[in-house]
């Protein structure tokens, strides 16, 4: 039989025991190797040392790897570590449980850390000292593009893309954020001939615009190899067939691999205009970032320039949770200095905000674009009439 490369590694503190309990290797010995063996564990060996003046460290060698104790009798604390690998899952913190009931210390912190093929994870960073833990059941990519670090797992969430551990669509909401994105500029642009798309590399806004009624999509990403990786292995988004024929411009959708940046240079020099600009980029950070540029003033001007009359920009725009809308704010701030009307857009989707603007300023947007949305080809399943009216109510920290 082969082991598996899995493991449970408990990390607890244990406050207000006994000092004289703590002073006693014996004493703590019993209870260790007790609450190993009820907990199912192979104790194949103890070390025990006494320290001067006082302290004690207990040192149990297990079949399945190791648990310790380290006390200060000073102020009654024990450090407890229990790490138990293979088949024998709860086995540790069962074993921390009885050692909690043997030692009985007044408080008891307990973390637990999964190990091995089980303890695969992805800490994404939400805000200074704050970081939401994906925990991947499976890791199908794993490289380092020209741009970014590139992870595709299996998630509980389903199939799921990070960048640089930032999450960026997983496949059980990836609908309601691309919808969230999307559908209010196809309902409040003059009219849907042509989009412009930057980033958004798993390709699912360029479908919803062919499905809106667009004729033609230009899609602009940098990195090549996330775009080919994520239809290989996304199961939304662009299929691989259908990106090479987006790549020789086999139909509404033309791919290119290419700069925001430059692309626009090149689209002004033509004389190229959109309905809609989409920028679908990796968060804006509060930090300098490389791809901030593409958030800011003098790109939001480009932007602008581009667009035919009527035309709509839109942008992810940060998060309105008060520990992490530094960005949204920003973006609020940006879009009023060069649109004449600005309507913010809400998503159920990890409290995602959306952007939008249109050069000319007109009086209330909203009710006309609740009226269009009945008319819409593109049928979206997660924003009706009502979500509209509340989705665009922005938040108060930005009204205020």
């Amino acid at each position: 039989m082969t082991a598996e490369f899995t493991g449970r590694h408990v990390l607890a503190e244990f406050g207000g025991v006994d000092p004289a309990l703590c002073d006693d290797p014996e004493r703590l010995e019993v209870a260790l190797r007790a609450a190993l063996a009820e907990a199912g564990a192979t104790v194949c060996d103890v070390v025990r040392r006494k320290f001067e003046p006082q302290g004690a460290t207990v040192l149990a060698l297990l079949a399945e790897s190791h648990a310790s104790l380290h006390t200060y009798p000073e102020t009654g604390d024990i450090f407890v570590d229990v790490f138990t690998c293979g088949s024998l899952g709860a086995g540790a913190e069962h074993a921390v449980e009885l050692l909690r009931k043997a030692l009985d210390p007044a408080e008891v912190r307990m973390s637990t850390v999964p190990r091995g093929r089980a303890g695969q994870r992805i800490e994404e960073p939400l805000a200074p000292g704050l970081t939401r833990a994906w925990d991947l059941a499976e890791v199908i990519v794993d490289t380092h593009t020209p741009y970014q670090h590139m992870v595709i797992a299996r998630t509980a969430q389903g199939i799921t893309l990070f960048s640089d551990n930032d999450r960026q669509s997983a496949e059980t909401a990836q609908l309601t954020y691309h919808e969230a994105m999307m559908v209010p500029a196809f309902v409040l642009a003059e009219k849907l001939d042509t989009v412009l798309i930057i980033g958004s590399g798993e390709g699912v806004a360029s479908g919803m615009a062919v499905a809106a009624g667009v004729t033609r999509v230009d899609h602009v990403d940098i990195d090549r190899l996330e775009v080919e990786l994520c239809a290989r292995h996304l199961p939304y988004g662009y299929t691989p067939d259908e990106l090479d024929a987006a790549v020789r411009g086999d139909g509404p959708v033309t791919v290119h691999y290419a700069d925001g940046w430059d692309f626009l240079a090149r689209a002004a020099a033509a004389g190229t205009r959109y309905d809609i600009i989409v920028i679908d980029l990796p968060d804006e950070r509060p930090e300098e970032a490389q791809h901030n540029r593409l958030y800011e003033a003098e790109f939001l001007t480009r932007c602008r320039e581009r667009l035919a009359p009527g035309g709509v920009l839109t942008a992810q725009a940060g998060c309105a949770t008060l520990w992490r809308n530094e960005t949204l704010k920003r973006s609020w701030q940006r879009f009023h200095e060069h649109f004449g009307t600005v309507v913010h857009y809400g998503s159920d989707e990890h409290e995602w905000s959306f952007l939008f603007g249109l050069v000319d300023r007109i009086g209330d947007p909203v009710p006309g674009m609740v009226d269009r949305l009945g008319t819409l080809p593109y049928r979206a399943s997660t924003v009706d009439a009502r979500a509209l009216w509340r989705g665009t109510i922005e938040p108060r920290s930005l009204r205020a």
